[in-house]
């Protein structure tokens, strides 16, 4: 089956919407109170939230499709992570996300790949992401790439908050 990988435009937001909430659903959705759930989903994956994270300067979507639909995303950005030695110029992967049936098999690490390259197309900077503390796969993926774990800090999911471990590399 043909998977490709391309940047997003302002006409994906609602696509992206949907696909946010049922990629963080599979992953973590078990970990919280439904009205926890549906109130994280109202708020960080709107479809207004999405446009924005398409069509602001600095930042990019880039979405996995398998014949022409789409099945995994990655979103990068400036650096907002809670770290005192992150700034703005730096880079975040902000997430990246597959749906549970195309998962290992290689289809992330070209998106993380395609997320990163695009990250640093004027030059190399220091790259940040941060990553759920119980996502131990996610975290031995990033740490093959040079990630190393440099702080925490608390994630909120409407009234749960996660440990979330932030890595660095660079």
């Amino acid at each position: 089956m043909s998977m490709k990988i391309r940047k997003a435009t302002a006409t994906d937001a609602s696509t992206l919407a949907a696909l946010s909430r049922e990629t963080f659903r599979q992953a973590f959705g078990h970990l919280y109170p439904p009205e926890d759930l549906q109130a994280f989903f109202e708020d960080a994956y709107s479809v207004a939230r999405q446009l924005a994270a398409i069509t602001t300067p600095g930042h990019a979507v880039f979405l996995l499709e398998r014949e022409g639909e789409a099945v995994g995303y990655a979103a990068v950005g400036p650096c907002g992570l809670p770290h005192p030695e992150a700034v703005e110029a730096d880079g975040e992967l902000k997430r990246l996300y597959l749906l549970r049936d195309v998962q290992n098999g290689g289809h992330g690490g070209r998106l993380f790949q395609a997320a990163l390259d695009w990250l640093q197309r004027d030059g190399p900077r220091r790259l940040w992401i941060g990553v759920y503390s119980d996502n131990h796969g996610a975290q031995r993926f990033y740490a093959r790439h040079g990630f190393e774990r440099v702080g925490e800090y608390h994630f909120p999911v409407g009234r749960v908050r996660d440990l979330e471990f932030i890595l660095r590399r660079g």
